[in-house]
């Protein structure tokens, strides 16, 4: 009897230091390789059987997107050459002069761009106006360099200026009552009613100081 038991302690000990390896190594791989439930990854199988991350798969995949559209769109810097085309519109002449990129374009696209020169076309400052300004377009635009048209009607003006209204908004005719000297971007309704009415039956505007006094004072 002592010798069978002295046997079956010689399987039994080894076995059972076999099973308590097993066991550990178990929790082991479960500590550092957590499966898909303790991540909280959803997973599939692909054709061949392997388990994959979906949602890991599709972050990866957004952002590479997000990286590819931003390396695509073209943004101005500092660095571009900001080219002004001014264009005599009675003469058919045209003087292009390179300036450095005006601060407040830094960082915009083609489509913001676009949209700021369009609003300073429609919304042009008085000392534009003074000049004769018509108005401003984009010829063209990469980051290297962009083109921007400004257009001008350089008109000597005569004795005296006659403000009228046209498509409802105040314009300046030179003496003889035909020739536009300026479009003034001041709608009629914005003026007070005496002055609506003076304007529709035209009036008379003696000097180029009395007419820029007009137009600071109703300018916006």
């Amino acid at each position: 009897m002592k010798v069978l038991k002295g046997i079956s302690l010689f399987f039994l000990y080894p076995l059972f230091l076999f099973a308590l390896g097993v066991w550990i190594g178990v929790q082991t791989e479960h500590f550092f390789y957590p499966g898909p439930a303790e991540t909280g990854l959803s997973v599939e199988n692909d054709t061949d059987g392997n388990e994959i991350a979906v949602n890991e798969l599709f972050e990866a995949e957004e952002k590479l997107s997000v990286k590819e559209v931003s390396a695509g769109e073209e943004t101005l810097s500092a660095d571009t050459e900001y080219v002004l085309r001014e264009a005599d519109v009675l003469r058919g002449t045209e003087v292009e002069t390179v300036w450095e990129l005006p601060k407040q374009y830094i960082g915009m696209n083609r489509e913001r761009f676009v949209s700021a020169v369009q609003n300073y076309s429609d919304y042009p400052p008085l000392t534009e106006l003074e000049q004769g300004f018509v108005n401003a377009e984009v010829v063209s635009f990469a980051r290297a360099r962009v083109v921007v048209r400004k257009s001008y009607q350089y008109i000597m003006p005569g004795d005296g200026f006659y403000l009228a209204v046209k498509d409802n908004e105040v314009v300046v005719y030179l003496e003889d009552k035909k020739t536009i000297y300026m479009n003034t971007g001041i709608m009629l309704e914005t003026l007070p009613e005496n002055v609506q009415k003076q304007i529709i039956q035209t009036m008379f505007v003696e000097s180029e100081g009395d007419l820029y006094g007009f137009l600071e004072s109703y300018s916006s």
